[in-house]
């Protein structure tokens, strides 16, 4: 039994995720802020104050992606790589979206997605640079 209290136990220090499903909040997340890695695209977006906390992820592939067994495949890729990061790199409040890329999220090896999910939430999540003016 203490076995089982143990396991438990870090999976309650972690914030839940939660899977979107509504078509509104795909879009509202492909208007906000992207970040392209070599196995997906991972799109961002904070949510208003007055929405429920936590963070929420979707998951969406292409038929470019392949065919269904290959979409599938790809989203089972993607949401393990959000299962094991997001709950730790992920921010209380925001949404994200990871978008299978075409021979590229079935066939990464899973280690560099892993490493691609890390690069791509800390550049997302990087202070806003300012853009510099084009010499004359």
């Amino acid at each position: 039994m203490a076995g089982d209290d143990a396991a438990a136990g870090p999976a309650a220090v972690f914030p839940c995720l939660t899977v979107l499903a509504k078509r509104a909040d795909f879009l509202r997340a492909a208007a906000a802020r992207r970040q392209g890695a070599p196995g997906f695209l991972l799109q961002a977006r904070r949510r208003d104050a007055q929405e429920p906390p936590g963070i929420r992820v979707g998951f969406t592939c292409s038929k470019k992606v392949g065919n269904a067994v290959m979409r599938n495949r790809a989203k089972r890729r993607l949401r393990e790589i959000a299962r094991a990061i997001l709950p730790l790199r992920g921010r209380d409040g925001w949404d994200y979206v990871l978008v299978g890329r075409p021979g590229a999220t079935v066939d990464r090896p899973f280690a560099l997605l892993l490493n691609d999910l890390h690069t791509a939430l800390a550049q997302v999540h990087a202070p806003a640079q300012p853009r510099r003016e084009p010499r004359a």
